[in-house]
């Protein structure tokens, strides 16, 4: 007989910032989930994605919870943080989870290629896998995927949209153009 599933509970809340609206998702575990858009533009896409990861899940609000987080991201806003702390909870595939290790070793204000990402990660032949993982990043910002151009120096597509891809850049003072 197949045992009840526990339900896992996520809280949420969402914010503003100088991209728009976020919405960040936690578990017990730790910050699982950044998303663009305001929490109703975005909600069946993140019923499907937790209960495809959780199973049963729950989730409620909560601000004061993930607080740390949303200050975190006010001060990368205004230049004053150029990493994060604290706990994630990466769900995905092992080889996705390989791909957003290696993204939060890219250095603030630096970019790196696919490719780059690929060797990085001893995959040197799946440049297009590391493009869908990417793609696939459940926590954009905190894990710096805006961080990716393409093997030429091109910007390539971003979840958030390539203005707000160019913005981060920029607020990282990147030249995007040498």
């Amino acid at each position: 007989m197949k045992q009840p599933q526990e339900t896992v509970l996520l809280t949420y809340t969402e914010i503003d910032s100088p991209i728009g609206s976020l919405v960040l998702v936690a578990s017990p575990q730790g910050l699982c989930k950044v998303e663009f858009g305001t929490y109703e533009q975005n909600r069946e896409q993140r019923e499907r994605w937790a209960e495809r990861w959780y199973g049963a899940f729950e989730l409620n609000e909560n601000a004061e919870q993930l607080a740390p987080v949303a200050e975190q991201l006010t001060q990368y806003f205004k230049r004053e943080r150029e990493s994060f702390e604290g706990d994630l909870d990466l769900q995905g595939t092992e080889f996705q989870k390989r791909v957003w290790l290696a993204l939060q070793t890219i250095p603030y204000g630096e970019t790196a290629s696919y490719k780059h990402i690929a060797e990085a990660i001893g995959s040197p032949k799946a440049v297009r896998a590391v493009g869908g993982a990417n793609n696939q990043n459940p926590i954009p910002v905190i894990i710096p995927c805006h961080r990716i151009i393409g093997a030429g120096g091109d910007l390539v597509g971003y979840g958030g949209g390539l203005p707000t891809k160019v913005h981060l850049l920029d607020l990282e003072q990147r030249t995007l153009f040498s």
